[in-house]
């Protein structure tokens, strides 16, 4: 099959500079990982920009079948160049172009990239999750939020401006920061001391859970992931350990509120949920990510391999599992429409 692998890597293909930049990419060599994934798994592939360019190198790599249908499928790893719900900018494209895709849609990302909204719909769902504030200014009530918390950006990933604050005359600070670095609402939720488990999920009707991800903060006293864990520049990097040990009921609970969280937010094919488990062991959703991580050295990819699956057996699944959803589907909404079409010609 014909598999464009899609990417953000020139920020140049825009017509304008507005609205606030991405401040995240996926680097050169996972993408060729996954480029070369593609092709061990017998694909024909094309690396191509997430811009304004895309939808033409598309339609030249993998023109429409004579009846008008695609012939291919994207494999998305494009987090978007600037503006607002960035994640959902290629899938838009590709949406209105009719061309499938791996992952969410741009609704599944939409819900998942902002915080604020995940936490609503997920609590109307019966998952816990920190109590929070959103605020712009520092200064609003905090009513009965317990300190410290945890600030962050309202839209971002990766740990973007995540702080923990341990007393309220430092929250106002925090807050004008992110509100100034970031343009958007802060964040403000409660530490929930413990542990830090991701939980991986794969596949679509049947979703495979695979083994956690446990976070090991040894003795440091932050305890929480940050952007420079996250890109490897901290001094004293949280290690993972996969499988971790945890009691079958908790272990139970975590898939379910996994599982639920993931099918709260609309998600598809593959995400991550990340969780903390306080100290009476009580687990609490802290987030969800669409487009869990794919380098080598993400929760994501060690859960995969944990399961036994191999970086290219991974890849090649993610697409086998989007090429089902949208393929399958569109066969059988190609047989609706036929027999509509036999009915209205019987008619007559």
């Amino acid at each position: 099959m014909r598999v464009a692998v899609v990417r953000n890597n020139d920020r140049s293909g825009v017509i304008n500079r507005f609205g606030q930049s991405c401040p995240e990419k996926y680097g050169r060599k996972t993408v060729g990982n996954v480029v070369a994934a593609l092709q061990e798994g017998g694909h024909d592939t094309l690396l191509c920009e997430g811009d304004k360019h895309l939808l033409g190198a598309i339609e030249r790599f993998m023109p429409p079948d004579p009846q008008g249908r695609p012939t291919g499928i994207v494999f998305n790893m494009a987090y978007g160049i600037q503006g607002e719900c960035r994640y959902t900018h290629v899938p838009a494209m590709l949406e209105m172009a009719g061309v499938p895709y791996t992952g969410s849609s741009p609704l599944g990302h939409a819900l998942a990239l902002d915080k604020v909204i995940t936490k609503k719909l997920i609590r109307d769902a019966g998952v816990p999750t920190p109590a929070y504030r959103v605020m712009r200014r520092g200064t609003e009530s905090v009513g009965d939020l317990r300190f410290p918390v945890v600030v962050k950006p309202r839209h971002e990933s990766t740990s973007f401006g995540l702080r923990l604050v341990q007393e309220p005359a430092q929250l106002r600070e925090a807050v004008e920061s992110i509100v100034a670095q970031y343009q958007q609402d802060a964040l403000v939720e409660e530490y929930i001391e413990g542990r830090e488990i991701c939980v991986a999920l794969l596949g679509n009707d049947e979703i495979e859970v695979l083994p956690f991800v446990e976070q090991d903060f040894g003795g440091r006293d932050i305890r929480i992931i940050t952007w420079e864990d996250k890109s490897h520049l901290a001094v004293a990097e949280p290690q993972k350990i996969c499988p971790t040990q945890v009691e079958r009921g908790l272990a139970t609970l975590l898939r379910d509120l996994s599982v639920a969280t993931f099918r709260t937010c609309l998600c598809r094919d593959y995400a991550r949920v990340d969780l903390r488990v306080d100290r009476s062991g009580r687990p609490f959703v802290l987030e969800i990510n669409s487009m869990a991580a794919l380098g080598m050295g993400a929760s994501y990819v060690l859960a995969a391999q944990t399961a036994g699956l191999s970086f290219s057996r991974l890849v090649n699944r993610i697409v086998e599992i989007a090429r089902q959803r949208c393929f399958e589907s569109l066969g059988e909404r190609g047989q609706q429409a036929a027999d509509r079409e036999e009915v209205a010609l019987a008619a007559g």
